[in-house]
């Protein structure tokens, strides 16, 4: 009894080297699955859109959101984009005006992103270049008009800004909202020149409406002698 129980013993072996790594992995694998789990779900706010890429292709269901997104870790990549009102504004520009004068025009630019693919996949750096195009567009509209006409219509100017900047934006799923010409600020000189022919125009006015006074009180004068003259009476009443 004793020399089987020794032979039974002497076939046990110790665990192998293989063994020890499967077991390793197996245990790690129980460990990290309930991270990998949680890191498999995504949360996308309201405002939000997500742009998913498997293996730098676009996912099928992008853009995807709001709410709870499924993803692969390792493998899917994840870009979320805003779809709130954004806006930038254009530093002072130095135009020249149909009538040749040198102006300098600030402007602000309210847009939005309406469709987040176009927006990821058409162009590098969206806001960026929405503001150098409407620097560009801005300036040659604005070179267009007079300074009467700069200083009159800012709101027709600025909703033919807005369309033309469109036109260009579309194609990368931005809509413009709005365009606002904030300041234009003229040549000191030109605000002295300016000012002296508005004082001129304003003594100019004065003296028109004191000849008219004038002329109005001659008429009343050469009326009241005429109804003396046709009623003599009138004079000895008076007298």
């Amino acid at each position: 009894m004793q020399q089987a129980s020794t032979l039974i013993l002497t076939d046990i072996k110790k665990e192998s080297l293989k063994e020890k790594f499967f077991r390793f992995i197996a245990i790690l694998l129980i460990i990290i699955f309930p991270v990998m789990l949680v890191l498999c779900f995504r949360v996308v706010k309201q405002y939000k859109r997500a742009v998913v890429l498997r293996f730098g292709r676009v996912r099928a269901d992008s853009p995807a959101g709001p709410g709870i997104i499924w993803v692969i870790p390792c493998t899917d990549t994840v870009i979320l984009i805003d779809l709130r009102t954004q806006s930038f504004s254009l530093p002072p520009q130095e135009v020249l005006t149909k009538d040749s004068v040198t102006v300098s025009v600030d402007a602000v630019v309210y847009f939005h992103i309406v469709k987040p693919l176009n927006c990821f996949l058409n162009v590098q750096s969206h806001g960026r270049a929405t503001e150098l195009i409407a620097v560009a567009i801005l300036r040659n509209i604005l070179g267009q008009y007079t300074l009467s006409d700069l200083l009159t219509n800012r709101g027709a100017i600025s909703c033919t800004a807005k369309k033309e900047i469109e036109k260009v934006t579309i194609e990368w799923g931005i809509e413009i909202e709005r365009v606002e010409i904030k300041n234009i600020l003229l040549p000191y000189e030109l605000q002295k020149a300016m000012a002296s022919e508005a004082e001129g125009t304003r003594l100019a006015k004065a003296k028109i409406i004191e000849a008219e006074g004038e002329i109005k009180t001659a008429e009343n004068l050469r009326e009241a002698s005429r109804i003396m003259m046709e009623n003599p009476q009138t004079i000895l009443v008076i007298i």
